[in-house]
């Protein structure tokens, strides 16, 4: 019960009244402040009077709202029919009692003509009840989110009680680790993927495939039975929300390709059925939820806010941060209809420390592309002025280092060879290309996407010059790069800086090897088809190459050993900060 945010409202469904097996709903309504939808209506079901003693026992606040109907000529009339009295009735033995009439899924903002007010019991206008919170805040204020059918009752409560099944599409990094939070709660868990080497690791071997999620925890899960790994997409039916965790990369043309979305949604059209919640965590670009996906969807018949609920909750996982877990990073929430963001809060809640929600799925959207552009922006800044101090013989690192001992107004961002991972080389783009559609330029976005695609670039340029300061060519140099990931301490290779370096090396005629624990095989990419297998460091194989180049700064490096044996280096992480040798050359 704790999952309801202080006002359970109660709506008959079809008008057919309550039955006896409304006693979940009840049950769950008690103590609580409650609302009757067409009260009149209800009356024609005798059970009604089971609720009536629920509600004498639990509650002593109550509010009815009136019912129009439309007449054959399309003129509105009242039809209040017991309602009048049922009011009267309510608050004569004591219950503090508002009313309100409800036309056309709104709340009126006038009290209807024909209405006769019965004594104490007080008009409240629409406005008043969505704005004016102060009038209802012992109970919290209430809102269109609250209005519950008796299937939605029902399903919150087996919400409560953890009894929904919940479906992951995509066990990468985002959804392998959403799918062990939900399991660990005793929520059961089917996540769906089309590699079915990740559902065999899962199933069979039990084994992790992530290097930051460990082995033991995946075993646990499927010992217990509360996760599996399928990729039979049929299953989809047998789950109460579906969560959207697949690639949003860029095309060829640097546009969204939003394939992988699409595809699993026409998957999750095949088999969705009443009653279920649909959320996307892969970022893209606002209208993808509520139009694309939405337009998918709805061609099955069902319409969301009645038959389904979807919303947009972008994913914010930082693989191997020793600060934050799935748990712990707050989590956004937008849905289509306010009572799609209800639900979808709910189920999120149920794993998730810091639930936030917004006002719209497009909301949510922009908010993980403005967390996005904001860093892309910054570390373009800093990759820009690397460059100029460079010229100036200015080392950046320490400029960095003596502005972020301002205690206000500077936030510390860090250059390095290039963006990678799977959000900030990429979400930027998403909007410069949405932006079109609306006739506008996003020059400053695309400005720092050009200044950070020219990092490899300039790193190349910088190994080049500490060749010719050594009489070296780097056609047919050899060359190691130190760390494949994008970031340190992680194996996740996306969009990782070190294949371009690769890449720009190998078309210049250097031999190009590399060395990465956490990667010990490059694997095939969309974008790359390298046939590498990771280094290990020893003294022997460091003295074989000609230049080192850091790229990543894994913490197991030993770099007082490496700038010992080694003949050149360039550091484009400042990881050889603290050494002082003409073998080091910053980038």
């Amino acid at each position: 019960e704790k999952e309801f945010p202080g006002i359970i409202l109660i709506k008959n469904k079809n008008n057919k009244g309550f039955s006896a097996t409304n006693n979940q709903a009840i049950k769950l309504a008690k103590g609580r402040f409650i609302l009757l939808l067409n009260p009149d209506t209800l009356l024609l079901d005798d059970s009604i009077s089971q609720l009536y003693r629920y509600l004498l026992k639990s509650s002593r606040n109550i509010a009815g709202l009136g019912c129009k109907l439309i007449t054959p000529d399309g003129d509105s009339t009242t039809s209040f029919g017991n309602f009048p009295t049922l009011l009267q009735q309510f608050s004569d033995i004591g219950f503090r009692v508002f009313y309100n009439d409800y036309y056309n899924n709104r709340l009126s903002v006038s009290p209807p003509v024909s209405f006769n007010v019965p004594r104490k019991v007080d008009y409240i206008s629409g406005a008043d009840i969505m704005i004016k919170k102060e009038i209802f805040q012992e109970f919290g204020g209430f809102g269109e989110q609250y209005f519950m059918y008796y299937e939605d009752v029902e399903y919150c409560h087996r919400a409560v009680k953890n009894k929904l099944k919940v479906g992951i599409i995509g066990l990468g990094y985002v959804g392998l680790p959403l799918a062990l939070e939900f399991s660990i709660k005793n929520i059961q868990v089917i996540g769906f993927d089309l590699d079915a080497g990740k559902v065999r690791k899962i199933n069979k071997e039990k084994k992790s495939y992530i290097k930051h999620i460990p082995s033991e925890k995946i075993k646990k899960e499927v010992n217990r039975k509360t996760f599996l790994a399928t990729t039979d997409f049929s299953r989809i039916k047998e789950t109460d929300a579906v969560i959207i965790c697949v690639p949003t990369p860029l095309n060829a043309n640097r546009e969204p390709d939003l394939s992988y979305v699409l595809n699993s949604t026409e998957e999750i059209a095949k088999y969705m059925r009443k009653g279920q919640l649909i959320s996307l965590e892969s970022t893209t670009y606002p209208g993808t939820t509520d139009e694309d996906i939405l337009r998918i969807l709805e061609k099955t018949g069902l319409k969301v806010g009645k038959d389904f609920w979807l919303c947009f909750s972008p994913e914010r996982e930082d693989p191997n941060n020793p600060h934050y877990s799935t748990s712990t990073i707050p989590k956004v929430v937008g849905g289509v209809t306010e009572k799609c963001t209800m639900i979808g809060k709910m189920i999120y809640s149920k794993v998730i420390d810091t639930v936030v929600t917004v006002s719209s799925a497009r909301a949510a959207e922009a908010t993980k592309l403005l967390e996005n552009i904001y860093r892309s922006i910054n570390i373009a800044l800093v990759n820009e002025l690397k460059t100029v101090f460079d010229r100036m013989d200015i080392d950046i690192w320490e400029v960095i280092s003596a502005a972020s001992t301002k205690p206000f107004g500077f936030t510390p961002f860090y250059p390095g060879p290039g963006l990678g991972g799977h959000c900030i080389p990429i979400d930027p783009f998403y909007l410069t290309w949405k932006a079109r559609e609306f006739e506008i330029s996003t020059k400053f976005i695309e400005l720092a996407g050009e200044v950070n695609t020219s990092m490899p670039y300039y790193v190349v340029e910088k190994v080049m010059h500490a060749f010719n300061k050594n009489f070296k060519h780097i056609n047919g140099a050899k060359i190691l790069i130190l760390g494949l990931a994008y970031k340190k301490d992680i194996d996740d290779i996306r969009e990782s800086p070190s294949l371009k370096l690769i890449e720009l090396l190998q078309d210049r005629g250097a031999i190009v090897d590399y060395n990465d624990d956490y990667v010990t095989e490059i694997p095939k990419l969309r974008k790359y088809k390298f046939n590498k297998k990771s280094t290990k460091i020893t003294k022997s194989n460091l003295s074989k190459y000609d230049l080192v180049l850091l790229s990543t700064d894994h913490t197991y490096y030993d770099y007082e050993f490496i700038l010992r044996n080694s003949r050149i280096i360039v550091d484009t992480r400042n990881a050889f900060g603290k050494f002082k040798s003409s073998k080091i050359f910053k980038a």
